[in-house]
């Protein structure tokens, strides 16, 4: 979802327009004098950013008002390991069909791209195809304009027929289960998120051998609103990967930190992302700094929105 600028049109034409359609300009002083004389701040007017993609690649728990659709790209980029070169793209496209208040549901199809080359352990290989494909649920359970905090369970299982990682033929059944947690911490200004996310999947490669993998992560991160068109801010991310599906044996962790924006194109154009730099990690059986075993050196993301 997109974030906006603040509540600012007549009331009659705010109520034609979706909440986070409210950019427009400064309110007008009789605006001012009005809100001043109906009191404290109510569900409707208590801020008006959407706080789902504010946060890089962690998210808020807004999912948006009932009857919205929207189209989302969101292009994640994973570069870099300890040596060679290594450039992994997976592209995921969604419409998000908000049903309820409190739930959505998103269908989406993935591509990848995946250039390979002298990276020990791994084959050469330069590859585009679409990948697979996914279903996205999302539930909330605490509005955050009505609790001390708002809360959003997500669940999105897939299958694909790539693996995004090598670039070759394979066929993967995963899942990932999520706890989104954010907060107003100053109103209409300063916004925190806090993730918690589980991944798992079991894959079969061309010679029919099964492998089953996890990884857990946590994530936080800071936004400020600059103007009614930019929120900048900055995210962390800690995430460890494991061989079976349980989190059974550990296999190396990483620590991720980088900066994020996210920009109010036009009306219903948004644009969001994220550059993460790996700064901290370390491989089960590898004693040198960082995991680039399990881990790319950076991970970035570029994400667009198009509101209908």
């Amino acid at each position: 979802m997109l974030m906006t600028a603040a509540l600012v049109a007549p009331a009659a034409a705010a109520e034609e327009l979706p909440g986070w359609l409210s950019y427009q300009a400064e309110p007008s002083a009789s605006a001012t004098v009005r809100a001043l004389e109906q009191g404290p701040a109510t569900k409707a007017d208590h801020d008006d950013v959407d706080t789902e993609h504010i946060f890089g690649f962690s998210m808020g728990s807004d999912i948006g008002k009932k009857g919205e659709i929207e189209l989302e790209i969101e292009n994640v980029g994973r570069f870099g390991r300890r040596f060679g070169s290594y450039t992994g793209v997976g592209v995921l496209s969604q419409f998000k069909f908000t049903l309820t208040d409190n739930f959505r549901v998103a269908p989406g199809i993935s591509f990848a791209s995946t250039q390979i080359s002298g990276v020990p352990g791994m084959i050469d290989n330069r590859r585009n195809a679409i990948a697979g494909a996914s279903m996205e649920f999302r539930y909330k359970v605490l509005d955050r304009d009505e609790m001390p905090f708002g809360l959003t369970l997500h669940a999105a299982p897939g299958w694909n027929r790539v693996d995004e990682l090598t670039g070759f033929d394979a066929q993967i059944y995963g899942t990932e289960f999520a706890a989104l947690m954010d907060k107003e911490l100053i109103h209409g200004k300063l916004f925190a998120a806090f993730n918690l996310w589980y991944s798992g999947g079991a894959s079969r490669d061309l010679a029919n051998a099964w492998s089953h993998d996890s990884e857990f992560a946590v994530q936080g991160a800071l936004s400020y609103k600059l103007n009614p068109t930019l929120i900048l801010g900055v995210e962390a991310r800690y995430v460890r990967a494991y061989e079976g599906l349980g989190l059974d044996r550990f296999s190396g962790d990483a620590v991720y930190v980088g900066p994020t924006f996210s920009a109010h194109l036009t009306e219903k154009i948004g644009l969001s992302g994220t550059w993460s730099t790996q700064v901290a990690g370390q491989a089960c059986n590898d004693p040198r700094h960082l995991d680039l075993d399990d881990f790319e050196r950076h991970q970035a993301m570029l994400r667009f929105n198009y509101l209908f």
